[in-house]
C-alpha cells in the first residue's frame, strides 16, 4: 500500500504505528525486535543505565567505542536507560507497557514477576498486550531456572551432535544459529500474536525458547530417529541421505556440488569428464549412491582436485546442477548476487561514524526497508520517550534523572 502526498509516493510499512517495548539483551530478542523495526514498528529498547545491553561490551572489534556485535542487531530502535530495580523505574516500565502493543523480554522465568513486571502484572494494566518471553528452556519444567545460552542449547538440542567432521569432535556453528532461529520464531510469533489480537481484541502470552526452537529445526534428522530409530551423526559438509551433496577440495579452494536427483548426477559426471561413472550399476540411483558413498566420493574428489575452483565454477555454469564456492567474507560481500539483492545496510552512527551491517533477507513489492536508523547509544532517547510517549513534564524528568531511576546519553 502506498499513499500519495503532493504527488510523492510514500511507502507505508506493515507495522507502522505498532509500539514494541523491548526488554531483551544479547541476540535472540534483539534480532527479533530489529526485524520488527525494519517493518516499521517503533521499538523502545530498555537498557541498564551505564552498561546497557551485554553485547555493547563484546569486542574487539569496535567501531569507535561501539561493539560491532551490538551494532549488527540493533538498528531501528530507540534506547531508554531505566533502573528497573528502582521502584520508580519499574513504574515507568508499566506505564510504557500500557501504551505499547508488544512487550518482549528474555529474563529467567519469575525474575520480572518479582518486581511486578511479569505477564500477569502487565496483563492487568494492558489487557491488549502481546507479551513475549524468550528463555533458554521454557516457562515451566525441570530446566526452567537455567540461563539460556546459544552453545548450551545447541548442545542439549542435538545440533552440536550432528555438526562437524564425520570422525571429528562436535562443532559449534560459525554464528549463533540457535539464537537466530529463536529470534526468527519470536519475530513470526509476535506477528501472529498481533493478528490474533486483531481477531479477538485480547492480548496473549507467547513462550519462545532456545531449546524448543532448535529441536523444531532438527527436521529430517529428528524424523529419522522418531520413526526409524536412526541416530543422528556428523557428516561434515556432506548429507546423510543424498550423494553427492558436499564440498570438494579443488586445486586452490573448495566447491560445493549437490546432485538432488539421478539426472543431475549424470550431468555432474559429464562435467567432470567421467561419463562412465554414471553408467556403473551401483551408482545408478541415489539410494545406491548413499550405500556406496565412500568409493564414489573418492573418485569424484580425485577429479575435483585437478582444477582450480574458478575453472569448475565456469564448467558448472548453466548446467542446472546446484553448485557454488565456499566464500570468505570478502568474497561474500563482493558477490554480484549479494550486491544485487541489496543485503548491506549503511547508516551514520552518532559516535561510530559510517557503519555497514547485513540488512534484512526479504524484499517486498510495495515498500522498501531503506533509510534505517542507526543503533542507539545507551539512553540516547530517554528524555524523548518520557516526554513524547509518556507526557512527562520537564521537572518530573529532572527528578528521575537526579535520583538515577533513568539516565540520558548526551550525544556530542
Amino acid at each position: 500500500m502506498r499513499d500519495v502526498v503532493g504527488g510523492i509516493k510514500i511507502s507505508v510499512k506493515p507495522l507502522d504505528g505498532v509500539k514494541i517495548l523491548d526488554l531483551t539483551r544479547v541476540l535472540a530478542g534483539p534480532f527479533a525486535t530489529m526485524n520488527l523495526g525494519d517493518l516499521g514498528a517503533e521499538v523502545i529498547k530498555v537498557e541498564r543505565p551505564g552498561a546497557g545491553d551485554d553485547t555493547r561490551a563484546w569486542g574487539p572489534p569496535f567501531a569507535g567505542t561501539e561493539s560491532l556485535y551490538f551494532l549488527s542487531v540493533n538498528r531501528n530502535k530507540k534506547s531508554i536507560a531505566i533502573n528497573m530495580k528502582d521502584s520508580k523505574g519499574a513504574k515507568l516500565i508499566r506505564e510504557l507497557a500500557a501504551v505499547s502493543d508488544v512487550f518482549v523480554e528474555n529474563y529467567v522465568p519469575g525474575k520480572l514477576a518479582e518486581i511486578g513486571l511479569g505477564y500477569e502484572d502487565i496483563q492487568k494494566i494492558a489487557p491488549h498486550i502481546v507479551y513475549c518471553s524468550i528463555t533458554g528452556y521454557g516457562q515451566t519444567g525441570p530446566m526452567v531456572q537455567r540461563g539460556g545460552y546459544d552453545s548450551i542449547a545447541a548442545a542439549v538440542s542435538g545440533l552440536m551432535h550432528i555438526t562437524g567432521h564425520e570422525d571429528g569432535e562436535p562443532v559449534r556453528a560459525g554464528v549463533a544459529m540457535t539464537d537466530l532461529a529463536t529470534g526468527l520464531y519470536t519475530y513470526g510469533a509476535i506477528m501472529a500474536g498481533l493478528l490474533q489480537r486483531y481477531k479477538t481484541g485480547k492480548g496473549l502470552h507467547i513462550d519462545c525458547n532456545l531449546l524448543s526452537s532448535q529441536v523444531a529445526c532438527l527436521t529430517h534428522v529428528a524424523a529419522n530417529y522418531l520413526n526409524c530409530k536412526i541416530e543422528g551423526k556428523r557428516w561434515g559438509t556432506a548429507h546423510g541421505s543424498i550423494v553427492p551433496y558436499q564440498a570438494f577440495k579443488t586445486k586452490d579452494g573448495y566447491i560445493v556440488v549437490g546432485a538432488g536427483n539421478d539426472q543431475q548426477f549424470v550431468t555432474v559426471c559429464k562435467i567432470l569428464n567421467l561419463p562412465e561413472v554414471s553408467k556403473v550399476s551401483r551408482y545408478k540411483t541415489n539410494t545406491l549412491r548413499v550405500e556406496n558413498r565412500k568409493e564414489l566420493i573418492d573418485i569424484l574428489s580425485t577429479r575435483f582436485s585437478e582444477k582450480a575452483t574458478i575453472e569448475w565454477l565456469q564448467l558448472f555454469e548453466g548446467s542446472g546442477v546446484p553448485y557454488g564456492p565456499i566464500n570468505n567474507m570478502q568474497q561474500v560481500f563482493s558477490d554480484p548476487q549479494v550486491l544485487h539483492n541489496g543485503l548491506v545496510m549503511e547508516m551514520n552512527h552518532p559516535t561510530a561514524g559510517r557503519i555497514a551491517v547485513p540488512g534484512p533477507g526479504v524484499r517486498y513489492s510495495d515498500f522498501a526497508m531503506s533509510h534505517p536508523k542507526p543503533p542507539p547509544l545507551v539512553g540516547q532517547h530517554t528524555v524523548e520517550i518520557l516526554k513524547g510517549t509518556l507526557g512527562y513534564e520537564d521537572d518530573a524528568i529532572e527528578e528521575l534523572l537526579r535520583t538515577g531511576a533513568v539516565a540520558q546519553h548526551e550525544v556530542r
